[in-house]
């Protein structure tokens, strides 16, 4: 028999906020009691069958700023019912993973009727956006007291909301007292340790839990290069055989780290659940627009929108603009090689201690450019691939990823293969390469955790001395955290996070016959890296929602790519030195045939190392096999069941017609 929530749950006039709804100051009075009660009503009804009260009441709204905020809660069995209806995956009596359903809830281990904690407050949160998102539009045209804002049947209420500016932002409450815990675990006391990633998924969520997951991993994996290369730097600079071997190491240690994180990245995300977990259906994106159609998969009416315009805007507006923004990166990458030059003669003219270190000038404005370029460049991007109008979400962010990818490579990464291959000044490329390696660890340390934690301080000060100042006779602790908390930055994803990773591995792998030390300058980096990023989750910007993921996602074949080109260039880079060139004093095709052809050696062994090594451990393997086999046992049942019911029936009929 199937649970419904009109049949059980209750109403309740106190509850714990899990969720805050800021409206527009200006919204009007019959949109506020609409949205109320479709966000109340039952599902029956339409509605969410949620908990919502104002932040202030009306004797506290007289004396008080920030008068449209709302929060939003859920009873135990709303909560119950929604994880049965996005799919969360839970751990069983038996210690096998399983899809949650609410009839079967005893089966599943510490759950209890009494205890409120089988589901962690990410996922509470995670349940309540996924009501939210699902509100949609019935009967109505437009929202009550906005003509402007059209609905159509089918329409989610909150994304119009959102892109109709009466809905400012919706965001998830911190809880202070978890996230102290949380805090005192991780990374308020600077001890080597391993982070506790666990609490970090219950708390945060999956997504957020495998990006510290993986820059852990990779910090770990990076101290053997480091430690490698260490004597390298100090000792044998130019001992050809030794970097032969160095590089030989960098192509092993690159295939095998990747594919080691593939296994315990099933481990981890098997034991969370979400390895399992089945993918929800992808609605149209917030921003996606078109002219109202019927969609032939769901049969439901959404926005249409042809495919060959949206190519047409991709070939015909995109990627010239791509194209002219790599132009303009090589422009400026020309520029800094004339500073270079010209920092070169002054110092070869003079020779004196302020021209050595006028040096290393030029790199370190070329890093700060850099970096300015990638951020603008990544606006220019967002703007473009939301003007080409895709449909789904997914779709957006690989086509956003594709644009930033390419432009961040080519920008961060020309200037080295052109004194690389170019120039073939190795003593300009070591230089080059620490400066803008270290430039941008620490440009990246300032502005997106220090600058902010400050700023974030700051306006802290400010909002307590506005509650303290307050005569009114109010909750002022809930009153100060929600108004602190809605003027906190907000979390846009791990893109950038993973997108820092991936230019390190760069810096670390393409070049490192050339500069041993990067990996050693990325552990150094990556350790602060830890505490920063858990400082700005933690402290500097909004809690962001849960967001359930098996894996890196398309980084994965990012780091992959980069692990490849790696190879040609150290391969490249090692046949350009001058003891190999000594060895074919006469033929240099032999040299070119001799280093191809061992490039591509290296290459197939990569790949079937890669092959080798099984994306999933054997005994996580056997667990998907026996929930496969399970689910197609029960789906024969049912159909077994449905065909005995249809033969009862055709015999009933069949009885009654002889009868007549």
């Amino acid at each position: 028999m199937k649970v419904t929530l009109s049949a059980l749950d209750t109403c309740e006039s106190s509850f714990t906020p899990l969720v805050v709804l800021e409206l527009a100051q200006d919204v009007k009075e019959e949109t506020k009691e609409w949205l109320k009660n479709r966000i109340v009503s039952k599902k029956e009804d339409g509605g969410a069958q949620l908990l919502f009260r104002p932040l202030l009441n009306k004797y506290e709204k007289e004396t008080l700023e920030n008068q449209n905020l709302y929060l939003v809660g859920a009873s135990n069995i709303t909560l119950l019912l929604g994880a049965e209806a996005i799919g969360l995956v839970k751990e069983c009596n038996d210690n096998t993973m399983r899809a949650f359903t609410y009839g079967t809830r005893h089966n599943f281990k510490d759950f209890n009727d009494d205890n409120d904690d089988f589901l962690t407050m990410a996922e509470c949160q995670f349940i309540i956006k996924h009501e939210l998102e699902n509100l949609r539009a019935r009967d109505e045209k437009m929202i009550p007291g906005y003509p402007q804002a059209k609905l159509y049947p089918g329409k989610s209420l909150l994304r119009r909301l959102l892109t109709s500016g009466i809905v400012i932002q919706v965001f998830p409450l911190h809880d202070n007292e978890a996230l102290k815990k949380l805090e005192d675990s991780w990374y308020t006391r600077f001890t080597l340790k391993y982070q506790p990633l666990d609490r970090i998924r219950g708390y945060f969520g999956e997504t957020i839990a495998l990006y510290f997951g993986f820059l852990e991993y990779f910090t770990v994996a990076l101290i053997p290069m480091a430690v490698i290369g260490l004597p390298y730097y100090l000792f044998v600079w130019e001992d050809y055989d030794k970097y032969v071997i160095f590089a030989s190491f960098n192509l092993i240690w690159s295939t095998v780290i990747l594919e080691v994180w593939k296994r315990g990245c099933a481990n981890m995300t098997y034991r969370w659940g979400t390895l399992v977990m089945k993918r929800q259906f992808e609605e149209p994106r917030p921003g996606f627009h078109g002219v109202l159609g019927i969609n032939p998969v769901t049969g439901r009416e959404e926005p249409l929108y042809p495919s060959y315009k949206r190519q047409l805007r991709i070939y015909l507006v995109s990627l010239p603009f791509v194209c002219l923004c790599l132009y303009f990166s090589l422009y400026v990458m020309m520029i800094y090689f004339d500073m270079e030059a010209w920092a070169m003669s002054l110092h070869e003219s003079s020779g004196s201690e302020w021209t050595s270190v006028l040096l290393y000038v030029p790199s370190i404005i070329y890093a700060i450019v850099i970096e300015i370029m990638n951020r603008l460049y990544r606006y220019a991007a967002e703007f473009l691939t939301s003007w080409e109008n895709h449909r789904l979400e997914s779709a957006y962010q690989n086509h956003l990823i594709l644009k930033v990818l390419v432009f961040n490579f080519l920008n961060c990464f020309a200037s080295l293969f052109y004194i690389a291959f170019v120039l073939r000044d190795m003593k300009l490329l070591r230089q080059s390469l620490a400066t803008l390696l270290i430039t941008s660890q620490i440009l990246n340390q300032i502005m997106e955790s220090l600058l902010p934690y400050w700023l974030q301080k700051k306006h802290h000060v400010q909002v307590k001395r506005k509650v303290q100042a307050l005569k009114a006779d109010i909750d002022a602790t809930l009153y100060e955290q929600v108004v602190l908390e809605k003027e906190m930055g907000t979390y846009l994803g791990t893109f950038d996070d993973y997108l820092e990773l991936f230019l390190q591995f760069g810096y670390v792998s393409l070049f490192s016959c050339v500069y041993p030390l990067a990996a050693a300058f990325a552990v150094l980096n990556n350790f602060t890296e830890v505490n920063s990023d858990a400082l700005k989750m933690c402290r500097v910007l909004k809690r962001p929602f849960s967001e359930p993921s098996a894996n890196i996602g398309v980084w994965q074949l990012a780091f992959e790519t980069m692990s490849v080109i790696s190879v040609v260039t150290n391969c490249a880079l090692i046949g350009m030195s001058p003891q190999v060139n000594a060895l074919f004093p006469e033929s240099k095709l032999d040299l070119i045939l001799i280093v191809v052809a061992v490039e591509h050696a290296l290459l197939a062994f990569k790949f079937i190392l890669a092959f080798a090594i099984p994306d999933k451990p054997r005994h996580i393997q056997m667990k998907l096999a026996r929930l496969e086999f399970e689910s197609l046992e029960a789906l024969k049942r049912q159909q077994m069941k449905l065909m005995a019911q249809n033969l009862k029936e055709e015999s009933r009929e069949g009885n009654k017609e002889e009868e007549a």
